[in-house]
């Protein structure tokens, strides 16, 4: 059982709405997200939509490098 189903909150900070996934703390803040100290970034879900939007073209571009 991870600490998201346990009830883990949003760890962006001014945000306390219950997170829906965790990501590495590099990952998230390479998009720019200003975070809360910790080992793990936990995003709701707003946050995390916010985050798949400003990695897309980092994430295409990983999936185009595996695929050659």
């Amino acid at each position: 059982m991870g600490k998201v189903s346990k009830g883990v909150t949003c760890t962006v900070k001014g945000c306390g709405n219950p997170a829906v996934r965790s990501i590495s703390v590099e990952k998230a803040v390479s998009s720019g997200l200003p975070l809360e100290k910790g080992r793990r970034a936990y995003l709701c879900e707003r946050h995390y939509k916010e985050f798949k939007r400003k990695t897309r073209g980092d994430r295409r571009m990983e999936k185009l490098r595996f695929m050659a």
